[in-house]
């Protein structure tokens, strides 16, 4: 049987509530009635399983003991009936069973699969903030593993919640009826199962949450060691790292064997007290058979109610346990979608047309949170087309003043105004789609060549258009070298290209945005000296169409530009063009001598080997 999938989306961050309970039953919107079906074919199947016990007391004591089976050789009408009658319930039970179990599952796959498809959207659209503080591995494994454990919770435990309360309503009526004493003595365990489950359920849950959250540093310590598997195996550090994990999943260990003792624990004391008192339920029911106070038919009949009401009371004490998890996993996962979304699509002003590219920086600061200023006090202009550029040591501020131009920080201080408009006015959305960015360290998807290059724009892009930004970017004849051509795949991140190959391929990435605004955040740090040449070369035709922030460490990257800015400790200490900062007793001049003498000795050592040879 195939069951329709619920025609909308559910936006989950409308189970944000301090009742655990209500969230988890919000988050089934749309797939609530199934679970309601899927309880009622319980109850129905139950009904049929305790029909079949009190036909049973039937056939003891009214067909056995009144010689109802036979007429003159031939079986009786009424055995064949009752015969029929079993056949028919254990029919209706076993469907019933397998309607509300197929139900059941697909509810719970219907859920985590819609969930899984919001974390994902959900995670992308956090502002990058969270992304800074919140480790990888962490949302790797509330997007996994908890994510499951809330399958398991809608699949096994919540309906199997239903189930105990249904069969325990249905079989204690059922013996209430048949009497009324030993109803009473079969429930007297019931408070002592209760109790007991809700003080492990308290301990479980806390044990559980710290197995988790052990199990989250553990997925990032494989998570970091993979990414950085080049320099663990160029430092020779496999012994450390193995040590090291080592360390975390012995911690995992013993967390998990805190756990899983609580539970061990658990399970024995349930089971004898609900072996007790099915014995002694039993012993008094035998002892009344025997005395003549309830029929045989009556005892037997009981003999198998007792069991449908003790055990899965017993189990009721099993799925509080159980449920434990499934709430720590419900606000592990609550946690993210608490975050909110940055919004990508709000702003004051609208516009029509692209931006021109005009940028002026007044008094700008910005710190992140509680932490120092990391910039002061940056003022400048750049006209549209103009090449700007931005030089000095680490840490001095460069990377973070471009991160301004996207949004992806906002500035605290300050005004940034573009185009004459203020920047916290434009949609982000917009921003971004008019502002290209090469990043300092190079991102390639494992996918091919072609596709890693046509990621930014969205559309079909022509092949004459995809070798045009490739040849721009110095990488069209290496691309070409390769067997598959632009059809290469390349492994996880870029793998099996070399750091300027993949730079190269970011830069034609960025090219063929054709955006406004251009950032190379020190696009030309994994080429060769060569290669940097050609790929200036080519930036000078796009440069002029588009705004363009460079960042460098080499003098020779940013000569050209049209307003060099020299930055040290968050500030501006010189700004100005080439020739105008060469005139200036200041840093720039004296980075500009450092280099020069470097390139000049270098050059005359080659040209030295070269004569010797």
């Amino acid at each position: 049987m195939k069951f329709p999938t619920p025609a909308h989306e559910y936006d989950f961050r409308q189970a944000l509530t301090q009742n655990r309970i209500k969230g988890l039953w919000q988050m089934m919107s749309g797939f609530q009635w199934y679970y309601v079906i899927a309880t009622s074919s319980l109850a129905v199947a139950a009904c049929a399983k305790t029909a079949t016990f009190l036909l049973l007391r039937y056939f003891v004591d009214v067909v056995l003991g009144q010689g109802n089976y036979q007429v003159g050789g031939t079986l009786s009408r009424t055995l064949v009936i009752v015969a029929l009658g079993f056949v028919g319930l254990a029919t209706i039970e076993g469907s019933f069973s397998f309607f509300s179990g197929r139900l059941a599952a697909y509810t719970a796959e219907g859920i985590t699969r819609r969930l899984r498809n919001f974390l994902f959207d959900h995670i992308q659209r956090l502002e990058f903030t969270y992304h800074d503080k919140t480790p990888t591995g962490e949302m790797i494994e509330r997007c996994t593993s908890d994510v499951d454990a809330l399958r398991r919770f809608y699949s096994e435990q919540m309906i199997g919640v239903g189930r105990i309360i249904i069969l325990f309503v249905i079989n204690f009526t059922a013996i209430m009826a048949l009497n009324v004493k030993l109803a009473l003595i079969s429930i007297i365990i019931v408070p002592v199962i209760v109790i007991t489950s809700m003080w492990f359920f308290k301990r479980v849950r806390t044990a559980y949450e710290k197995y988790q959250e052990q199990e989250a540093t553990l997925s990032t310590t494989l998570q970091e060691n993979l990414a950085g598997v080049r320099v663990v195996k160029a430092f020779a550090r496999q012994d450390y790292e193995k040590d090291k994990f080592n360390t975390e999943n012995w911690e995992k260990f013993g967390r998990g064997r805190k756990l899983v003792t609580m539970q061990a624990f658990f399970w024995p004391i349930s089971d004898i007290v609900c072996s007790a008192q099915t014995l002694t339920g039993l012993f008094i029911a035998g002892t009344m058979a025997i005395q003549g106070t309830i029929t045989v038919g009556t005892y037997m009949a009981y003999a198998g109610l007792v069991g449908w009401l003790i055990w899965p009371m017993r189990n009721l004490g099993r799925l509080i346990v159980n449920t434990s998890t499934g709430m720590v996993s419900f606000e592990r996962v609550v946690t993210i979608i608490k975050h909110e979304r940055e919004s990508l699509t709000t702003g004051a002003y609208k516009p029509q047309l692209p931006i021109r590219g005009e940028m002026v920086f007044d008094r700008v600061g910005f710190a992140y949170e509680n932490n120092p200023p990391v910039l002061q006090d940056i003022s400048f202009t750049c006209q549209p087309g103009q090449v700007v550029a931005l030089l000095g040591s680490t840490g001095s501020g460069k990377t973070t003043l471009v991160n301004l131009l996207t949004r992806i920080y906002e500035y605290t201080t300050g005004s940034i105004k573009l185009d004459g408009i203020e920047l916290k006015d434009y949609p982000k959305e917009y921003l971004r789609n008019q502002v290209g960015i090469v990043d300092q360290e190079p991102f390639l998807f494992s996918r091919s060549i072609r596709e890693n290059i046509i990621y930014g724009v969205g559309r079909d892009v022509p092949q004459v258009e995809v070798e045009g930004v490739a040849n721009s970017a110095a990488i069209h004849d290496v691309i070409l070298s390769f067997p598959d051509e632009y059809n290469t795949l390349v492994g996880e991140k870029g793998v099996t290209l070399s750091g300027g190959q993949k730079q190269r391929v970011t830069i034609a990435r960025t090219l063929l945005k054709d955006s406004r605004l251009l950032i190379l955040d020190d696009s030309t740090s994994s080429v060769d000296t060569e290669t940097e040449a050609s790929i200036r070369d080519a930036l000078k035709d796009l440069t002029p169409k588009r705004t363009t922030f460079i960042i460098a460490h080499r003098i020779q990257s940013v000569m050209n530009a049209d307003l060099i800015l020299v930055m040290d400790k968050g500030r501006i200490i010189q700004k100005g063009t080439h020739e105008e900062l060469l005139t200036q007793d200041g840093m720039y001049r004296k980075i500009y001598e450092l280099q020069t003498r470097i390139d000049e000795e270098l050059e005359m050592e080659l040209t030295e080997s070269l004569t010797k040879e």
